[in-house]
């Protein structure tokens, strides 16, 4: 039962410019932790488009934006981070670092993200708060959706299915949302949460645990 949570059951990867961050792993959440020496490993600093004075950069050397990306004023970013091609990045976004964006992604007014995947066309346009998580291809957050990472006693997170668990040895980890999934507005999920292919969550809910097709 366990392969449900395998990266395969959430993610089509063949089209990600990074998908050998998810090489040799059998579980979404252990991209994360391989997040930070992958970033260390890439050549940053790379920045392809003309940047508007309004945008604020710290440690640009550590950097990378991709042609046709649109980042408007007031938007702040933080390396180490590696944003794709033709994205939009929104007045007001506040990006942490240690954050990889594919292409034709969307992130909105007052977003924050943090140690964070974003696949192709991965959308958080508007007040979301997307902090250790992994958004996969095409996936959709309402307004105010907030992927809540740390759990209130601040112990590690273990995934449970079907009276099976995995301990994930991460006290912060948010959610895992699978291709083409969406979650409607002020929707919140619970530290680590995990949403398969084409999930989909109606506003103003509350969710938790694993949600996927068994």
């Amino acid at each position: 039962m366990l392969e449900k949570l395998f990266i395969k059951s959430f993610f089509d990867l063949e089209n990600f410019k990074h998908a050998s961050l998810f090489e040799k792993y059998t579980y979404p959440w252990e991209a994360l932790k391989n997040l930070s020496s992958y970033l260390k490993k890439q050549k940053l600093g790379n920045i392809e488009i003309f940047l508007d004075q309004g945008i604020y950069l710290v440690q640009p050397s550590l950097i990378s934006i991709g042609k046709g990306t649109v980042i408007e004023p007031g938007v702040y970013i933080e390396g180490p981070c590696i944003i794709g091609e033709n994205c939009v990045i929104r007045h007001g976004a506040y990006i942490r670092g240690g954050m990889i964006c594919g292409d034709r992604c969307v992130i909105g007014h007052a977003t924050e993200i943090k140690h964070s995947i974003l696949l192709n066309d991965a959308k958080a346009a508007h007040f979301n708060y997307v902090g250790d998580s992994i958004l996969g291809n095409g996936v959709n957050l309402g307004a105010g959706v907030k992927l809540a990472n740390l759990r209130l006693d601040e112990k590690d997170i273990i995934i449970s299915l079907n009276g099976e668990k995995v301990e994930t040895g991460l006290k912060k980890l948010g959610a895992v949302i699978g291709d083409e999934a969406s979650l409607g507005c002020n929707s919140v999920t619970n530290p680590g949460t995990l949403m398969g292919k084409m999930a989909s969550c109606y506003p103003c809910m509350n969710v938790s645990g694993v949600i996927i097709k068994l």
